[in-house]
C-alpha cells in the first residue's frame, strides 16, 4: 500500500550528506585496518568510488533533445523474462504488480504502478551506454528514487540499495534472477529514477516493464530491468555471489561510472 501522510524523513540533501559521511568515514576506517569496513569496501573500485563522489558531486549526465532520440532503441539483456509469475503479471497489464521496498528502512511498503505514477515525476532524455560498445538515446519518465527513500526512511546503517528483478538469467532458474545495487549517494542523485515510461509511452517489456532503474552516470548493466523489490542493506556480501550484482558476480566492475 502507498505510504500515508506522516512526516517524511529529511530530504535528498540530508540523505546525501549522511551517506557520503558514512562512505568517507568507512574509507578512513579501512585505512586504519577496520575489518568490517574492509569487507564492504573490499576492492579498488570502491576506493575509486569515494574519489568519484568527491569530484563529481551532483554533476549531471548530459541530456538531449527530442530530435536526438534514437529511432530504434536497442534492447539490452533479457527481452522477455522466462518467469511464470512475471508472465502472469504482464498478461494482466501489471494490474496486480507491486514494488516492495524493505530492508533497513523504518517504513517498509509496497507500491502499485498507480501509486508510483501518482508521485512526483521526472522526465529526462539521456544516452544509454552499453558495456558492449553501443549507445542509444531515449526519453525516460519515472519517480526519482530519492522520493521513495524519503517515504521509507532509511535507517542509519543503510548504505546500498539492492534491486531484485524478475528475469532469471540461466534457463529460467529462479535462483539466478538478475539483481543490481548502487550506493545511497547515487540513489539520491536527481537523474536516478525508477522509469515507467519510455519515449512517452508505457515502458515496453523488452525495456523492463513495468519498472526499470535509470542511473544515468553509469553503464547500462547497472540499470536493472523488471524491478520487483528494492532492499536497503548495510552490505551485499550475503546477496547473490556477494559482489553487488549479477554481472559483478561474473567479474564486471561494481562501480561502472562513465
Amino acid at each position: 500500500m502507498a505510504s500515508d501522510d506522516k512526516p517524511r524523513a529529511p530530504g535528498r540533501r540530508a540523505v546525501t550528506t549522511a551517506a557520503l559521511g558514512s562512505l568517507l568515514l568507512g574509507g578512513c576506517d579501512r585505512l586504519a585496518g577496520n575489518p568490517k569496513v574492509q569487507g564492504w569496501l573490499g576492492s579498488a573500485s570502491r576506493l575509486s568510488l569515494l574519489v568519484q563522489h568527491w569530484l563529481a558531486g551532483d554533476a549531471l549526465a548530459p541530456e538531449y533533445t527530442e530530435a536526438d532520440i534514437t529511432r530504434s532503441f536497442k534492447g539490452n539483456g533479457t527481452q522477455d523474462p522466462d518467469d511464470d509469475e512475471y508472465q502472469a503479471l504482464a498478461a494482466s497489464g501489471f494490474a496486480e504488480w507491486k514494488l516492495l521496498v524493505d530492508g533497513l528502512v523504518a517504513r517498509p511498503v509496497q507500491y502499485s504502478l498507480a501509486d508510483l505514477r501518482a508521485m512526483p515525476a521526472r522526465t529526462q532524455i539521456t544516452r544509454h551506454d552499453c558495456v558492449e560498445g553501443w549507445s542509444c538515446i531515449g526519453k525516460w519518465t519515472g519517480v526519482p528514487l530519492a522520493e521513495i527513500l524519503q517515504r521509507v526512511e532509511p535507517k542509519g546503517a543503510a548504505r546500498f540499495a539492492v534491486f531484485h528483478c524478475a528475469d532469471p538469467m540461466e534457463n529460467g532458474n529462479p535462483a539466478t534472477k538478475y539483481y543490481e545495487s548502487i550506493d545511497l549517494i547515487e540513489a539520491v542523485h536527481p537523474q536516478t529514477i525508477l522509469a515507467y515510461e519510455m519515449n512517452g509511452t508505457a515502458l515496453p517489456v523488452a525495456h523492463g516493464a513495468p519498472l526499470r532503474l535509470r542511473v544515468e552516470r553509469q553503464l547500462g548493466y547497472k540499470m536493472a530491468k523488471y524491478v520487483m523489490r528494492i532492499e536497503l542493506v548495510e552490505d551485499f556480501r550475503s546477496i547473490g555471489g556477494g559482489n553487488g550484482g549479477y554481472w559483478e558476480d561474473q567479474g564486471y566492475a561494481w562501480y561502472a561510472g562513465i
